[in-house]
Order: structure tokens, then C-alpha cells, then sequence
């Protein structure tokens, strides 16, 4: 995507929308890069967030969706039902909140045996994607479906839904030879 408007009207623009979010009250705190290096650096932070949390213990990484306004509510009542089903689990959302994607990692509680965190990953996975499908969201943004998430697909998805992914995997795959057997 291209734009005539400089990077100060762009600057501006977020500015405006900071104010109105920070007025109604969905925006508690927020940074701007005052320079390149600071662009880089938050960057930086991004690409490190999932490095940062592997000496925390075991992880259970959510890719999922759901609408940008419903980003504040799903974070709101994600926190108990993470709570309820691993307590003192610590949770980790980051990623591309203006488009909805986000990272929803959650982290083993301290001092908890990483392999009896780990046997909760189904529970977890499916009340974390229970609420995200509840808001209209999707269980799989930005990274796919994949091997780990085919059932959790077959489970969730409408058939018709189902039908059409198969319809288009064949048009692209009539002698089923990319990939047999993964997803669809």
C-alpha cells in the first residue's frame, strides 16, 4: 500500500486516534518512536517477546483473531478463564493488534512442573478458543491451522466451511500430492 501523505500526517493521524482512545477510555497507555533507532528498537522488542518467555518454563501459544473493538473485552475476560483452568498461569499477548492478530501466550505458573502445565494445553486450548469464537474471532490468524490445530479446525468450523477449504485444496490439488493428509 502506497500513500501520498507525508509521515507527520500519518504521525498526527495516531496521535488523534491515541487521544479519542485514551478519552473513551480503551486506551490506558501508549508509546510513539520519537526516531528510527526507537523504531528499531521496538521492533527489537517484538521479535524478542516469544525468546523473552522460553526461560519462563513451558508455553501454550495461541495464534487467534478476533475483531479490533473486541481486543480490551477478550483480554478482559480471557485472564479468569486462563485462570480457572491453570491458576497462577501468567499470560503473554502481544502481536498485530491493529488487525486483530494477536499472540496469546500463556506461561506456566512459577515453581509449577513445566510437564503437568503442559497437560492442561487441550483444556486451555479449548477455553481460550470457546471465548475467541464467542466474539466472532477465528482460532488461527496468522500462522495457519497446521497439524496442531486439525481437530480443534473439524471441531469449530461450520461444514460448510469445511467443504469449501476441501473444494478449493482440490482445485489446486486435484491428484492430492502438496501436502496429503495435513489439514484437509
Amino acid at each position: 500500500v502506497t500513500s501520498v501523505r507525508s509521515a507527520s500526517d500519518a504521525r498526527a493521524d495516531i496521535e488523534a486516534i491515541l487521544v479519542g482512545a485514551f478519552e473513551k477510555g480503551i486506551a490506558a497507555d501508549a508509546v510513539l518512536s520519537q526516531s528510527h533507532a526507537q523504531e528499531e528498537l521496538f521492533w527489537h522488542l517484538r521479535e524478542a517477546m516469544s525468546h523473552a518467555q522460553r526461560p519462563q518454563g513451558g508455553s501454550i501459544k495461541h495464534d487467534i483473531s478476533v475483531p479490533v473493538a473486541a481486543i480490551p473485552d477478550f483480554i478482559e475476560r480471557a485472564a479468569p478463564i486462563v485462570e480457572s483452568v491453570v491458576p497462577g498461569a501468567r499470560v503473554v499477548c502481544f502481536g498485530h493488534m491493529g488487525d486483530g492478530n494477536l499472540h496469546y501466550n500463556v506461561s506456566q505458573p512459577v515453581g509449577a512442573s513445566k510437564l503437568a502445565f503442559l497437560d492442561k494445553w487441550e483444556e486451555l486450548n479449548e477455553a481460550v478458543h470457546a471465548l475467541v469464537l464467542e466474539m466472532n474471532g477465528s482460532i488461527s490468524a496468522e500462522h495457519g491451522i497446521g497439524q496442531l490445530k486439525r481437530r480443534e479446525l473439524a471441531r469449530t468450523a461450520p461444514p460448510e466451511a469445511l467443504e469449501l477449504m476441501r473444494r478449493i485444496k482440490h482445485a489446486f490439488d486435484p491428484a492430492g500430492i502438496m501436502n496429503p493428509g495435513k489439514v484437509i
